[in-house]
């Protein structure tokens, strides 16, 4: 089949993940059953804390896009129900580990868990959680899932790692900033995708083009992510606003507006990024800038860019109800708002 390009703006319709929950909603009942029954313990402590985060209305979005695959190639088998909930499992985890590294107070739009249980308990659910999904792809019995998503497990650490080093640092690149988000959120876009490819036994063309797709729209959904940082009110996001502000973390809306700006401008930055500037106010001046420079347009711009390289992967299946709704994700993904 010859590849497409498949357009990424229909000015006709407001992007929406409706078309991907109505294609995943069947499966999605089966993974959230094996997601209850995987988080039990006989510790109460545990399915407490973890369902804290997993009760707390996120999007689902990385087992769905397992989901969504297997529809794309036709799978007919169940195995990926086990794995999309690996997936969860895996993300959760990340979710809760971060949340102490970054001592968030907010977690989609709730008290973060490590405020309400502390530190130590969120760190030791977020190994229960990896365990688990380790467990799952065990179940599973294939050494080439197994391989795709612990390979993804440790590239998700690298760049959290990496990121950490970064945290402070006003000389961070785009390029370095781009290979952190491949790492810690892209990484698991793309396994998330191609495994469906791979219990549906597909040839390497179509595995590789749902990798292609998870990682391109892993790109652009953190992207738009950090930019939401500097655009929208704590209520939309589900966290504080101003977070990576000031925790010092310098994503795209940052390194752009600081390399395009004033001499007095990079020494607001300097201090800021360093922690020196962290009140609101602050969090203000710097929203202010951002928009001088045009930083937030072209976060997402770049973001559009790599949703159109997500959606022209998709080109090699024939069209129909999974291909249209993990387009109208990748359209979503980016112009979304919270």
């Amino acid at each position: 089949m010859s590849a497409e390009i498949i357009p990424l703006h229909d000015r006709g319709s407001n992007p929406s993940l409706d078309p991907m929950l109505a294609l995943t909603a069947q499966g999605m009942n089966a993974v959230n059953s094996v997601i209850l029954s995987r988080m039990q313990s006989e510790i109460p402590l545990i399915p407490a804390l973890a369902g804290h985060l997993i009760s707390g209305g996120g999007k689902r979005l990385r087992p769905m896009l397992t989901l969504a695959g297997a529809e794309l190639v036709g799978y007919q088998g169940a195995r990926h129900h086990k794995l999309a909930a690996a997936v969860e499992f895996i993300h959760t985890a990340t979710l809760l580990h971060d949340d102490v590294v970054d001592g968030s107070e907010m977690r989609r739009g709730k008290t973060a868990a490590n405020i309400i249980f502390g530190n130590p308990a969120t760190v030791l659910v977020g190994d229960f959680l990896f365990s688990r999904s380790f467990e799952l792809m065990t179940e599973d019995g294939s050494l080439r899932v197994l391989k795709i998503l612990s390979g993804a497990s440790a590239i998700i650490a690298e760049g959290e790692v990496d990121q950490l080093t970064a945290q402070r640092r006003i000389d961070t690149s785009e390029q370095r900033y781009l290979g952190i988000i491949r790492a810690k959120t892209a990484a698991l876009f793309a396994a998330a995708a191609r495994i469906a490819a791979v219990v549906a036994e597909c040839d390497d063309e179509k595995e590789n083009a749902l990798d292609e797709y998870g990682r391109n729209l892993g790109v652009a959904f953190q992207l738009v992510d950090d930019a939401i940082d500097y655009d929208s009110d704590a209520a939309a996001m589900g966290k504080d606003r101003g977070d990576d502000f000031r925790e010092g973390k310098m994503t795209l809306p940052v390194i752009l507006a600081y390399a395009r700006g004033s001499e007095e401008e990079r020494a607001f930055w300097k201090d800021a990024i360093i922690g020196h500037r962290t009140s609101d106010a602050d969090l203000d001046h710097a929203c202010t800038l951002i928009a001088r420079h045009d930083a937030l347009a072209d976060t997402r711009e770049r973001a559009r860019h790599f949703a159109q390289r997500a959606i022209d992967a998709l080109a090699i299946f024939p069209d129909g109800k999974a291909r249209q709704a993990m387009v109208e994700a990748a359209r979503f993904a980016v112009a979304r708002g919270y």
